[in-house]
């Protein structure tokens, strides 16, 4: 019932690595809410044109689905490459070695 986490910045996301077939199998659903608005896009693709998203959308899905599910992801921030990390200079981020 309580979100005293701390903001998380995750940079580089354009080096990712998928491991296994999930560059040519997996696919990323949407869906526009009219009859035949399904549209598929492959991960591959997806991960040329925005890297960050990837990142996000496998983080945000990791969290618990619960009502501070939304709060939590809002104190995420994923960047393509380090000049993102040039706005939080105030902040003074620590890094993480992981």
């Amino acid at each position: 019932y309580l979100d005293s986490g701390d903001h998380v910045i995750v940079i580089n996301a354009d080096k990712i690595r998928m491991t296994g077939n999930k560059v040519e199998q997996k696919v990323y659903y949407s869906h526009s809410g009219y009859p035949g608005g399904l549209k598929e896009v492959p991960a591959k693709r997806v991960r040329e044109t925005r890297p960050e998203w990837v990142v996000r959308e496998a983080i945000v899905g990791m969290l618990p689905k619960n009502k501070l599910r939304a709060r939590r992801a809002k104190k995420l921030r994923v960047y393509r490459d380090a000049a993102g990390l040039a706005r939080h200079k105030g902040q003074k981020p620590q890094a993480l070695t992981v």
